[in-house]
């Protein structure tokens, strides 16, 4: 490899368990992701991180994806783990692929095919997570070198595929979105991009000048930053999702909103902004302590919610206020990224603007979610 290189993050995806219900059994996964930068030379990353047993690959492969499950015609390549075709990837753990040489430009829409040649039932606990796009599952065989893949179900969850890296040049830097279902993008609309780290990938990729920056969006519905819930809190999953990522140079950061909902109603969990200033204070000196800057993003306003009735209080909307507060005014973050300035509604300030609201007071629509991509001030990244 050229040593003036080195590997960075295109695409990424945060593993948690799935909760989709599926199985699989001697099926081909055929996944779509989005990358930001682009290169030519690829490599993927496949995790089994809360697998009960070791996940069989029968077979992989990468191109770029045409319409529906078809990919173009000569862009398939052959995916190898160490040399081999096959791989096994133990519990709780990841790998990575052998690069290929694939020449795909920023913004392209990859396909990724797994054949999973065993029983991979529910019970496994399978690693996956809410994608927001068409996603596909053959009937069963391997199929991995099909340019048009049948098509037994359509799916919009990612399956073990977590990563996609492409090989850069060494001042190319990568940008980790560490968020929950606002960063994930719950009920944006399928298959538009709307997610703001799309945006902000857009952005990077359009702008004259500037560093070269990938972008992984570890966005995950439902997380917290001191309590696991649907996978690992941001405080136990941070090594992982955010200092492990490859060629990573910043971190925004947009946690809390889910702390201070606290959905499944434990007392003990009933949590303070002191407690969630604390683990966002951990999380930008373990970055630091990296090299890599930790960017504050204030938590958007929820106060008419009806996704979950009754989460919004005075008192939980007071420890809101006070953790954007310590956003915009501390010493120990390397910048502030103001979501909840863009969103507000100005007469209203504990709601977001209706433009800006998919309906339910608590997800931004797709003009909401672009609206925070586009709030980023890229200085901040170079």
């Amino acid at each position: 490899m050229d040593d003036t290189k080195h590997w960075v993050g295109t695409w990424a995806t945060a593993p948690a368990p799935s909760v989709a219900g599926l199985g699989f059994d001697n099926h081909t996964l055929r996944m779509n992701p989005r990358i930001s930068i682009g290169g030519d030379t690829l490599r993927i990353r496949v995790s089994n991180a809360y697998g009960c047993d070791n996940l069989v690959i029968g077979a992989a492969s990468i191109g770029v994806r045409d319409q529906g499950p078809a990919i173009v015609p000569g862009s398939n390549r052959t995916l190898t783990f160490g040399g081999s075709g096959k791989a096994i990837v133990a519990a709780g753990a990841f790998i990575i692929s052998d690069p290929i040489t694939l020449d795909v430009p920023p913004l392209t829409d990859l396909s990724v095919s797994l054949h999973l040649p065993g029983e991979v039932s529910p019970a496994f606990q399978i690693t996956g997570r809410y994608a927001r796009q068409t996603n596909y599952i053959s009937p069963p065989g391997d199929f991995t070198a099909a340019v048009n893949m049948p098509v037994g179900k359509i799916i919009d969850e990612w399956f073990f595929v977590s990563g996609v890296d492409v090989l850069a040049s060494g001042e190319t830097g990568g940008v980790v979105a560490l968020g929950d279902s606002l960063t994930d993008a719950n009920i944006s609309t399928h298959d538009t991009f709307s997610r703001w780290p799309d945006q902000l990938a857009r952005r990077l990729t359009g702008r004259p000048n500037g560093r070269r920056l990938g972008v992984m969006n570890q966005g995950l519905g439902g997380n917290r930053i001191l309590h696991d819930l649907r996978g690992d809190s941001g405080l136990r999953r941070f090594d992982r999702d955010v200092l492990a990522q490859p060629g990573v140079t910043h971190a925004i950061v947009m946690l809390g909103t889910n702390d201070l909902r606290n959905r499944i109603a434990r007392p003990e969990q009933e949590t303070t902004a002191e407690r969630m200033i604390a683990g966002l204070s951990q999380m930008a000196l373990r970055a630091q302590t990296r090299g890599i800057k930790l960017i504050g993003a204030t938590l958007t306003p929820f106060g008419n919610e009806t996704f979950l009735p009754g989460a919004w209080n005075l008192e939980r909307e007071q420890h809101r206020v006070a953790v954007n507060e310590w956003i915009r005014e501390s010493s120990n973050l390397d910048g502030v990224v103001d979501f909840d300035k863009a969103l507000r509604d100005p007469d209203c300030p504990t709601q977001m603007l209706p433009d800006y609201d998919c309906g339910d007071g608590l997800h931004p629509s797709d003009l909401g979610y672009c609206k925070m991509g586009d709030t980023i001030d890229l200085a901040l990244l170079d």
